[in-house]
C-alpha cells in the first residue's frame, strides 16, 4: 500500500497552485490593458512566487494533472476569443496587444480553437446573426 501524502503538503500544493493563477490572471490583466509587453515564462512566474520554475511545474502538475502552460494557454485562448468579438479589432491588432505576430498568433489560435481567428470570428459573427433572427422571429410570431 502507498504511504499517503501529508495533508500539510497537499495544502501546500493547492495553495502554490492558487497562487500560480491568480499571478497569471494578473499578468494576462497587464498584458490586455498595455501595462505589460512581454509575456512571461513560468520560470517568470515562479519568480514571482518565490520558488524555483521546476518546483512549481512539478507541484501544478501533481495537484491538478496538468502542467502549468495548460493553465496559461487555456486562459490566453479565452482572452483571444473574447477579443476576437469586438469587430472594431484587426486580427493584427488583437495579435500585438497579446505580444504575438500575426502568423504565429494565427497559429497558435489554430492549433487551440481548430479554425484560424478570421474564421473563428465568422463563425462567431454567423452565430450572433442566427440567434438575432431567430428572436426576430419569435417576436414576430407572438
Amino acid at each position: 500500500m502507498p504511504t499517503p501524502v501529508p495533508k500539510k503538503l497537499l495544502a501546500r500544493q493547492h495553495e502554490i497552485t492558487a497562487e500560480f493563477r491568480r499571478a497569471m490572471d494578473r499578468h494576462l490583466a497587464d498584458i490586455v490593458a498595455g501595462r505589460a509587453t512581454e509575456m512571461f515564462e513560468v520560470r517568470d512566474l515562479a519568480g514571482v512566487l518565490c520558488i524555483h520554475p521546476t518546483h512549481l511545474s512539478n507541484t501544478i502538475k501533481l495537484a491538478t494533472g496538468h502542467p502549468p502552460c495548460y493553465f496559461f494557454e487555456a486562459r490566453l485562448m479565452e482572452i483571444a476569443r473574447e477579443m476576437l468579438h469586438d469587430p472594431r479589432r484587426s486580427v493584427a491588432d488583437i495579435a500585438a496587444n497579446l505580444t504575438y505576430d500575426p502568423s504565429n498568433f494565427t497559429k497558435f489560435f489554430k492549433r487551440f480553437q481548430g479554425c484560424t481567428p478570421k474564421q473563428y470570428r465568422e463563425q462567431a459573427w454567423a452565430a450572433q446573426r442566427a440567434a438575432l433572427a431567430e428572436v426576430e422571429a419569435e417576436t414576430i410570431t407572438l
